[in-house]
């Protein structure tokens, strides 16, 4: 059982999730908070380089394929891992940012924005939180596109009554 404050940011593609997030990253580190994002990538990617020692070692059909260096380290896991399973691998993090997992028990930010022609991606009475550019009718908290500063208050406050 993770124990760690997760929240989950959801949308359409081109509704702008990852430039908020990375605002929300930057806000949140600026903060002294420590933590952890997952994105969820509904199509094929690679980390990977061809050629490179640890692409070889993948493609003779090693199940995870680690690289460390003094800096830094990465896993691959060349199967498909739960996403449970990955969270109980995170440690030492106050908070855990998730884009693009739709359901879940945490908490969920919805983001719409206008330009993309999009509705929520979910109900709204299932979101934790909406960023919008759209007036919404809600009783759900809801933040400008570009109120990155006003979010993180309102995910923070909720953090410190868990």
């Amino acid at each position: 059982m993770i124990n760690t404050p997760i929240y989950s940011f959801v949308a359409f593609s081109g509704t702008g999730k990852t430039t908020l997030l990375e605002k929300l990253v930057a806000e949140f580190k600026s903060r002294g908070l420590r933590l952890a994002v997952i994105k969820h990538d509904a199509h094929e990617f690679d980390i990977d380089h061809e050629g490179k020692d640890s692409w070889r070692f993948s493609r003779a059909g090693a199940d995870i394929t680690i690289v460390v260096s003094a800096g830094k380290a990465a896993i691959m896991e060349n199967r498909p891992v739960p996403l449970e399973k990955l969270l109980e691998g995170i440690t030492d993090v106050d908070i855990i940012l998730t884009e693009g997992y739709k359901s879940g028990v945490w908490p969920r930010i919805a983001i719409q924005r206008a330009a993309a022609g999009k509705p929520l991606p979910i109900p709204a009475e299932e979101c934790f939180a909406i960023v919008t550019d759209v007036p919404e009718l809600t009783e759900k908290p809801c933040f400008g596109i570009d109120d990155v500063t006003g979010l993180a208050d309102y995910i923070i406050n909720d953090m410190k009554q868990r």
